[in-house]
């Protein structure tokens, strides 16, 4: 196993203008909330390193099985410069091989913080992939000039699905599955953009909870320049994953892992718990379920005559 101590990101910087040549300005992104800068060193740990060793092991051995069952040899993969997409493509390369591996940074200039695009950039460059750096803004552009106003939230909505959308070019050009990057946390709470970031053939870090996710990255070695950044789906200017959930990962993962023991709102609120936190949760859950499942089929008649 590589030890990624992990590659020296080297001090933060402050966003520069890219040597790529775009139409739009670049902003420096305000920085986030003192709230949301806090350091992650105190979420909940799995202190029992073999355990950790034997969940990286079993996500290397079966992600490398689904490719090998379904005669896919390449993965395809969105670098966002944060922890999710990062130890996912450090898993990716270890279960089929840095080689087989294409990774996308698709940032919209102005609004993707330059650090995270430099740390999606050194990444790849340290683990031996094949990349391809396109940012997003003509095509953000031409998702604004239709008959109607795209609200707010549609123009959020849109960056994730631009982003998709070239995600499975690439997969069809190459051959390829995309690779998702959404950890159980994000899944659970629909804390994601459905055909979006959700769209992905298959889930990588899709059984860790947030926390999980940055203890395995530990315990891979990851630097501390990507385990202490805030994390930030980048739709807006200022965004934090905290602030839109309204809670640490900590407090949310801990009711989320109660809610999977089958535990409910009552018993919840009786350990204690925080009672409004727990209705957002519950609420949150089962307002996004349908980005869980397939769409519904409406069933007819004759198809069960058939």
């Amino acid at each position: 196993m590589d030890q990624l101590s992990m590659f020296n990101l080297g001090n933060k910087k402050k966003n520069t203008t890219p040597t790529e040549p775009v139409q739009e300005t670049e902003q420096e992104t305000p920085k986030a909330s003192q709230s949301a800068q806090k350091k992650l060193s105190d979420t909940p740990r799995i202190q029992n390193a073999p355990i950790m060793e034997k969940i990286y092991r079993t996500i290397i051995a079966e992600l490398r099985a689904y490719f090998q069952k379904n005669n896919f040899v390449t993965g395809i993969i969105g670098l966002s410069g944060g922890i999710d997409s990062s130890l996912t493509l450090k898993l990716a390369v270890d279960a089929i091989g840095s080689e087989n591996i294409i990774g996308a940074i698709l940032p919209e200039i102005g609004l993707t913080a330059r650090e995270n695009i430099d740390h999606a950039k050194k990444l790849a460059e340290f683990l031996g992939v094949k990349m391809y750096y396109h940012p997003i803004n003509t095509l953000v552009i031409d998702f604004k000039l239709v008959p109607w106003k795209p609200s707010e939230l549609a123009q959020m909505n849109s960056r994730a699905r631009i982003r998709s959308v070239l995600l499975y070019s690439l997969a069809n050009t190459f051959n390829g599955l995309v690779l998702g990057t959404s950890n159980k946390s994000e899944i659970l709470l629909g804390y994601g953009t459905k055909y979006g970031d959700l769209a992905a053939d298959i889930e990588v870090i899709g059984s860790l909870y947030k926390t999980e996710v940055y203890e395995l990255a530990r315990h891979l070695k990851f630097s501390d320049v990507l385990l202490e950044k805030p994390p930030s789906a980048e739709l807006k200017i200022g965004q934090t994953d905290e602030e839109d959930l309204g809670a640490s990962y900590k407090d949310l993962d801990g009711i989320l892992m109660q809610f999977e023991k089958g535990r409910t709102i009552e018993e919840l609120i009786e350990r204690g718990m925080t009672p409004s936190l727990i209705h957002k949760v519950a609420r949150r859950m089962a307002v996004n379920k349908h980005k869980r499942e397939m769409p519904p089929v409406i069933k007819t008649a004759h198809s069960e005559a058939l």
